[in-house]
């Protein structure tokens, strides 16, 4: 089933997710805080030196009551076992957020508070990240750094302030639980709403092996780092003992892409998705010729970069993750997991393929534009446009309105990406992660983050609770996440406005697990 919005439903869908107050004031009552207060700390708080900010330290406290406290949204939401079908047949078993995948949109307005409810019926702890938000630190969902993880049976309700625009998303961050079906897209609107369009689609892209032939995540991780698992997640040994010994291998050899710089990616996915579907069962998305239609791109994989076209249009690039650019045409783009592009497309008449090139992977994912007569395209139809014109992140300018100023650094940290395809050791600087071990920065400072790439394979950067600038020549367009090239560097810079302990890793989800993960923590 395709997300079809009219621009109409759009900007009252928000409204809707005030009925679902019956489970948030359970969850209240049951576990956690229904409103911002002073907790026990997390683990790494009480280890931590006290020169760092406490994730619901009073500094926290004072930058959210800034953000101001808009109208609550309530939202439920059940993190559970499940049975998905993915199209032509094929049923798998997977974790969920309900019966859906993705998730359904949780609808919000910018200035909102959005208050959510998570009931965990996992057999395993969870928590939720907020992915691309800049929130209150102890609401972004990073066990044993700003919360304690929500355990098996348990409820959580998490409450803040979403104060911008955009396109985002959900996910967990314990262990390797994102490359199951714990996923969803969080559409913050705009109140003022720039733009014009007649539809929205709303595109999710995954690459997909739980539950296919005993596949687990857990195996998975298991299999590349030669059985030592994730370093620092309980769960992780009581999932891979639930999982099927028999599981085919799932290492990838050969995998190569230019655009990438060589080595695409680790894991050989039998399956890739949109909207949760294969590409011989793709969704559809009816429109009519010449409508305006918006598309809202989330790349959610693990361990795939995807190239995106539609075939036989052109797509304007007016937003990349959550925060607009100067409109730029391009005929495809390059999305690394955890990015996010919006697009606008002017709809022609017929039936056209949205190809996802799993990038370096010698397959794709498939969905449908249908505004006339015509066939379904083919699994394999491979759109013109995928070769066409390529505009990537570094080339987009940011819009005048969040253009950040520049301004000579403050602080500068570096960082050199380590470890080897062979040994599985990722890490920042040789050092696997250690919540404790902080990067110290300071509030108000013009931080510039420089990240050199020593390893053989590309990673996607991601940095919690803030955006940073593409730095060159001039400072870029805004992103929360970025890939850096094996062999390359990349300096991003970001203003420290949000206080707190925040997580920066690469969104490779298995290469974070094996260790590339690191914290930002600002000094009291």
């Amino acid at each position: 089933m395709s997300e079809m919005h009219t621009r109409r439903t759009v900007l009252g869908a928000g409204a809707a997710l005030a009925g679902a107050a019956g489970l948030a004031s359970q969850a209240v009552a049951s576990h956690a805080h229904a409103a911002p207060r002073r907790r026990t700390p997390a683990p790494s708080s009480v280890r931590a030196a006290d020169e760092y900010v406490a994730p619901d330290g009073p500094e926290v406290v004072d930058a959210e009551a800034r953000r101001g406290a808009g109208p609550v949204r309530k939202v439920s939401l059940t993190a559970t076992a499940s049975r998905l079908e993915l199209g032509g047949g094929l049923t798998v078993p997977t974790w969920a957020y309900g019966d859906r995948l993705p998730g359904e949109a949780i609808r919000v307005t910018a200035g909102d508070t959005l208050e959510l409810a998570l009931a965990n019926h996992l057999p395993q702890a969870t928590t939720m990240h907020w992915h691309g938000l800049a929130l209150r630190n102890d609401m972004d969902g990073v066990p044993a750094l700003t919360q304690q993880a929500v355990k098996a049976g348990a409820d959580f309700t998490y409450r803040f302030t979403v104060s911008r625009p955009g396109t985002y998303w959900i996910h967990p961050h314990s262990g390797v639980q994102l490359d199951r079906g714990l996923y969803a897209p969080l559409i913050v609107e705009d109140p003022k709403e720039p733009l014009a369009y007649d539809k929205e689609w709303v595109v999710v892209l995954d690459d997909w092996l739980d539950g296919v032939d005993g596949s687990t995540p857990d195996a998975v991780l298991d299999e590349l780092t030669g059985g030592r698992g994730s370093a620092h997640d309980a769960g992780h040994k009581a999932a891979r003992r639930a999982a099927d010994g028999d599981a085919p291998s799932r290492l990838l050899a050969g995998a190569s892409s230019d655009l990438l710089g060589g080595h695409a990616g680790d894991v050989a996915y039998p399956h890739y998705l949109v909207n949760g579907r294969r590409a011989s069962d793709p969704s559809v998305f009816e429109a009519a010729p010449g409508d305006r239609i918006r598309l809202r791109v989330v790349n959610a994989g693990g361990d795939t970069a995807f190239r995106l076209a539609l075939g036989g249009h052109r797509m304007t690039v007016t937003h990349t993750d959550g925060f607009p650019v100067r409109h730029t045409e391009t005929d495809t783009l390059l999305l690394a997991m955890g990015e996010r592009y919006d697009v606008l497309v002017t709809a022609g008449d017929g039936v056209f393929p949205l190809t996802a090139l799993a990038e370096g992977k010698e397959a794709s994912a498939l969905a449908v534009l249908k505004t006339g007569s015509g066939e379904i395209p083919p699994a394999t139809v491979r759109p013109s446009e995928l070769d066409g014109e390529l505009v990537t992140a570094d080339r987009l300018a940011p819009d005048e309105s969040v253009a950040l100023t520049e301004r000579t650094p403050d602080r500068t940290v570096r960082m050199t990406l380590t470890g080897s395809m062979g040994a599985y050791d990722w890490a920042f600087d040789g050092k696997p992660y250690d919540p404790a071990a902080r990067h110290p920065v300071k509030a108000g400072e013009r931080v510039r983050l420089v990240f050199t790439n020593r390893t053989s394979m590309w990673h996607p950067i991601h940095l919690h609770g803030h955006t940073f600038a593409m730095a060159g020549t001039a400072l870029g367009a805004r992103k929360d996440t970025a890939a850096v090239l094996p062999g390359r560097s990349l300096t991003v810079d970001f203003d420290a406005d949000n206080p707190g302990l925040w997580m920066l890793h690469c969104h490779n989800v298995y290469h974070a697990e094996a260790g590339m993960m690191t914290v930002l923590g600002y000094l009291r």
